[in-house]
Parts: C-alpha cells; structure tokens; sequence
C-alpha cells in the first residue's frame, strides 16, 4: 500500500514542480527544465526529482545551481498542495537517460553508414 502511496506522491509532485517551471521560478540560472521523472522514498521523506534540459555541462552545473536555490521555495509550495505531516526533501538530479539515448542514436547511425559503405 505505501508503494502506491509513494507513487502518487511521485505523481504529484511531478505535476506541481512542472506548473512551478512553466509559471516560472525567478532564479536566472533555470532554463528550460523538464521534468522527466520523480522517485519518493517509502517513508515519503526523500523526493529525488530527475530533470534535464539541452545546454552545456556549464549551464547544467548553472541549472542545478539554480534548482537547488529554489528547492525551499518549491516544498513550501508543495506543502500547499499536499497537505501531509512532512513535506519530502525535493533532491534535484540531471537525468542522463536523454543523454545516452541521443549517443546509441549516433552508434547505431555510423553502424549503418559503415554497413552502407561496406556495400
């Protein structure tokens, strides 16, 4: 039962750091974010909420920068919308699932034109 909790959680809070990134936040160093995915802990004390963008490893270092700044604005604006005893830790991480996605994209891309030229 707390998984599904937790998973609601996660869904929440997925939704309500969105709405906060589109109204946006006032921070300079936050671009463009997407949030891709948010994990909570069983005891829902802990959030980790995954998030990438398309910039530079210098403005992802800004960027998190930027998120971490912010993150006590963002449980204080969760605890409105959720109303729970204890509002989760919000803990940001860059997902790198893009990343590695867009470098197999590229293998398998000079795998293909190797084959071709090979033909």
């Amino acid at each position: 039962m707390s998984s599904q909790r937790a998973q609601r959680l996660a869904e929440t809070i997925h939704k309500e750091i969105s709405n906060l990134l589109i109204k946006g936040l006032k921070d300079p160093r936050i671009g463009f974010v997407t949030i891709t995915s948010v994990d909570v802990t069983s005891d829902l004390r802990q959030a980790r909420v995954y998030y990438t963008l398309m910039a530079s490893q210098d403005d992802r270092s800004e960027t998190k920068a930027g998120l971490d700044s912010c993150s006590s604005y963002i449980r204080q604006q969760l605890g409105r919308v959720l109303r729970l005893r204890f509002i989760p830790e919000i803990h940001f991480e860059y997902d790198t699932s893009v990343d590695y996605g867009q470098h197999i994209e590229k293998l398998l891309r000079e795998v293909k034109t190797d084959e071709q030229q090979d033909d």
